[in-house]
Parts: C-alpha cells; sequence; structure tokens
C-alpha cells in the first residue's frame, strides 16, 4: 500500500537560496515592502493527494503544469520527525509568492505523494538530499537539498513557534527555482538516493 498522510499537508515557499535570489525584487514592492521573517506556508488539501503510480487529471482549461520536486518531512508523535517522503507539488503557473493562490495549488489531484516513507534514523542529514525530476525520461532538474534557507531541523522550529504540528502532518522542505512544466501525456518521474521513486502521469480532462 502506497504512503500517504494521516494529517494537514504544508508547503513551503522561499526555502530555497535561488528561490529567493531570483523573486528579491519583488519582495520590496507593496503589499509587505519586505522580506517575510517567517516561513511562507501553504496547504495542500486532502483533494490534491495523488498516490505514486496514479494518473493526475490536468483540467481542460490548463494548457500546463509547473512541478515542484520536494522532500517533506512525517512529524511523529512527540512532535519531531518520524520520516521524510518525496512529494511532486504540481501548480497552475502563477506569479503570487506571499499568499499563494488556492485556486492555482489545491487542483484535485495536484500532489503526488511517494510511495512510501524512509525512517528518520536512517537519516544522518537532510541536506545530503539529492533529488532528480525526470519528464518522460529526461532529466529537468537536479536539486541539493544543502541549498535550503531553512534546513530541516530550523524549519521545523521555525514553523513551530507559530504553530503545532499534530502526528501525522506533512511539512514540506520546499520547491528550487526553475521548476520545469509538464503537460499532459507527461510522465513525472522524482527519486533520491535511499528512497522509492515517485511517478505519476499527467492525463487531460475528459471532454
Amino acid at each position: 500500500m502506497s504512503f500517504l498522510p494521516t494529517g494537514t499537508v504544508y508547503g513551503v515557499l522561499l526555502n530555497f537560496r535561488a528561490e529567493v535570489e531570483a523573486l528579491a525584487p519583488q519582495m520590496t514592492q507593496p503589499p509587505y515592502k519586505a522580506p517575510p521573517k517567517a516561513p511562507v506556508l501553504y496547504v495542500k488539501t486532502a483533494n490534491t493527494w495523488s498516490p505514486h503510480g496514479s494518473d493526475i487529471v490536468v483540467p481542460a482549461r490548463v494548457p500546463e503544469v509547473e512541478v515542484g520536486a520536494t522532500i517533506a518531512m512525517v512529524i511523529g508523535a512527540d512532535g519531531d520527525v518520524e520520516g521524510f517522503v518525496p512529494m511532486n507539488d504540481l501548480s497552475i503557473p502563477h506569479a503570487s509568492f506571499f499568499r499563494p493562490p488556492v485556486k492555482f495549488k489545491c487542483v484535485d489531484g495536484f500532489l503526488g505523494i511517494g510511495p512510501a516513507m524512509r525512517d528518520a534514523q536512517e537519516v544522518a542529514d537532510p541536506a545530503e538530499f539529492k533529488l532528480e525530476l525526470r519528464i518522460n525520461g529526461a532529466q529537468r532538474q537536479s536539486i541539493d537539498f544543502s541549498q535550503l534557507v531553512r534546513n530541516a531541523s530550523q524549519l521545523l522550529a521555525d514553523v513551530s513557534e507559530f504553530m503545532t504540528l499534530a502526528h501525522g502532518d506533512v511539512l514540506m522542505l520546499g520547491c528550487d527555482a526553475g521548476r520545469p512544466l509538464a503537460r499532459p501525456g507527461d510522465r513525472i518521474e522524482i527519486s533520491a538516493p535511499g528512497f522509492e521513486t515517485l511517478a505519476n502521469t499527467l492525463v487531460g480532462e475528459a471532454a
């Protein structure tokens, strides 16, 4: 049986240095006029969850989607990290980053979830994670988690300062800049040493 969360799934924006550098000019513009001091979170609601191996339906009005490959922390009973799982955080391309619009991120099926959780006790340092994202077998992105703004432990600590994460909640580490686009018919594979590969295929909405 594939892994599925038992709590709430949270995404994190602006947690890769390259993403922060790319968006830095916008951070001084209204309405906030300054970079965020706390982690910027959004929720991937349960209607978005797609198990490994399943097809993900892309609405007919959407020509292509943005692929956000990441690894997420699964929260344990004591508020610590129980394990890690790869995720495919799909979005309709959009420009907002301070308040990610639900209509672009919470489309039905728009979160591929890895087939198995890797036990946290097997992980010496999450900064050593390296992901490869392939679309139709061609490598489209490599992600190095040593490039996080907040490493896994710091991110968990900072989020826990303003909200309580419950057992079974999931907190993504973030998606790097340069996220590729994919279209219906594309097969997306996300792999990393020590993890089972996550694969989903995009399909067009039936007429």
